[in-house]
This record gives C-alpha cells, sequence and structure tokens, in this order.
C-alpha cells in the first residue's frame, strides 16, 4: 500500500484517490476499498454516495465502478430479450405525458416500442418515427396518421439513421419527442457509439416543444464515443426504479425532472 494511502485522509483526498484507484482498476468491491483505506463499510457507502451524486462513479452491488465505455450498440433482437418489465413500466410513464392531437416522435428503439400500444389507444394523434418495427404495428391503427422519415437503413437496429432522415424531421413541427439511447451519464449526457444516429436526435429535440430521454437505470453510467446531448436538453428523464438513489439525487440537483418508472 502507498504511503499516502497509509495518512489520514480528509473525505475529499479519500474520494479522490478512490477515483484515482477505479480509473485504474475499473470497479472495486467495498471490502477492497476499506481495506484500502482503512475506514468502515459505512464511510465506503457514504464516499460512493457523494461521487455517484456527482456523476464521478456508479454503484454495483457490493462495490462501485467508474463509467464504462460503450463501443458498440446491441442489435435489436438482443434488446428486445432483456428488461421487458422495466421497458413496459417506462413505456406507461411516457406514454402519460401525450395528449389527443399530438404530433409524437418516438425514436428507434425496444423500450420505446413498448409505448405503441399505449399510444394506439388515442383517437387522434401524428405518430413519426424512424424505427420500422413501430411502423409495422401501427398499420392497424388507421385512426392514427403514421409517418416514417426513410433514410438510410440501420439493419440491426431495424430504423433508419443519417442526414436524409434527419433532413425529412427537420421539415415537421412535433409537439413531443422521446428518445431512446444505450448510453448517458450525468457528466456526459446521451451519447452513442453510432456517428449516424447522432443528427436524427438532434434534429428530432430541435423541432419539438419539448423533448423527453426514455432510457433504463442500466445504461446509466456508460457512454459512446458521439455526444447527442446534455442532460439538460431533455425537459423530462424517464427511467426505472433500479436507478440508484444517489445518482438521482445527482440529476434532480442538476435540474432533471426526473420520472422514475415502478415495476
Amino acid at each position: 500500500m502507498a504511503d499516502e494511502e497509509q495518512l489520514p485522509l480528509i473525505p475529499d483526498q479519500r474520494r479522490e484517490l478512490l477515483l484515482k484507484h477505479l480509473r485504474r482498476d475499473g470497479v472495486l468491491s467495498v471490502q477492497q476499498i476499506t481495506q484500502l483505506f482503512g475506514v468502515s463499510h459505512m464511510t465506503v457507502r457514504r464516499d460512493i454516495a457523494e461521487l455517484e451524486r456527482r456523476g464521478l462513479v456508479f454503484s454495483v452491488p457490493g462495490g462501485a465502478r467508474i463509467a464504462s465505455h460503450l463501443r458498440s450498440e446491441p442489435s435489436f433482437q438482443a434488446k428486445s430479450l432483456i428488461e421487458q418489465p422495466e421497458k413496459e413500466a417506462m413505456a406507461g410513464v411516457a406514454a402519460g405525458l401525450v395528449q389527443e392531437g399530438m404530433t409524437v416522435y418516438l425514436d428507434a428503439g425496444t423500450t420505446l416500442l413498448a409505448m405503441v400500444p399505449l399510444l394506439a389507444r388515442h383517437e387522434s394523434l401524428t405518430v413519426v418515427t424512424n424505427d420500422f418495427t413501430t411502423v409495422d404495428r401501427l398499420m392497424g391503427s388507421s385512426h392514427l396518421d403514421v409517418i416514417h422519415i426513410g433514410g438510410q437503413v440501420d439493419p440491426s437496429n431495424r430504423s433508419s439513421v443519417g442526414r436524409l432522415a434527419a433532413t425529412t424531421l427537420r421539415q415537421l413541427a412535433l409537439d413531443i419527442a422521446f428518445i431512446s439511447t444505450s448510453s448517458w451519464d450525468l457528466l456526459r449526457g446521451v451519447t452513442t457509439p453510432s456517428a449516424a444516429k447522432v443528427e436524427v436526435k438532434q434534429a428530432a429535440m430541435e423541432c419539438t416543444g419539448s423533448s423527453v430521454l426514455v432510457a433504463g437505470s442500466s445504461k446509466y453510467g456508460t457512454f459512446g464515443k458521439f455526444r447527442v446531448a446534455p442532460l439538460g436538453a431533455f425537459d423530462t428523464i424517464v427511467t426505472d426504479h433500479g436507478l440508484a438513489e444517489a445518482a438521482a439525487e445527482g440529476l434532480r440537483a442538476g435540474g432533471a425532472d426526473l420520472r422514475l418508472a415502478v415495476v
């Protein structure tokens, strides 16, 4: 153990050292951290919670980790098989923001796809999307207007991306845009490993009266190469109840209108 770790440390010094070790190791258990600094489990948990409120680390069962780099997004098929109860709960909260007569943008993604049957209950909506599965499932809803924005096809995610799709979006006036993501955190905001997705998401946010991020808690604390928007650009953030309490406190302290969906 280094000499600096043998000395009594004030909380800020200890937390800076904890960050240093997490950046090196990626993840540490509470037990490892207590041995590293010679402090109690309660002190370690307070340190983790404080760093999590700042968006610097992220709690995991029994420990903490640093933000992880998402190098590629999972396919539509892979995403459709996981966290279905959480997705349905988030879809319910998000759909509650929609009113009759609105023009609604649904970004591609399996969480937002769960909103489709809820939106189909409305008598009058225009649904705009880049997601092919969303369009397919709305084909029988003749009482709704449905617009697919076209563009370059992304087969693995069953959606369209790129400048052509963004150009179509910018011709529309949206009331509310629901944006999905596979990576988000307090410091970096919404990111993606796919450059082709950035302009479409940004275009939707530019031409709407209200932007809503809908993203699972399991994706919090990950980041991709390309930045879409800071979290402050969203009027509302919808996630599931699995988000750590300290993380939720940090988001709210930053001004986020955070809605936690309970499964």
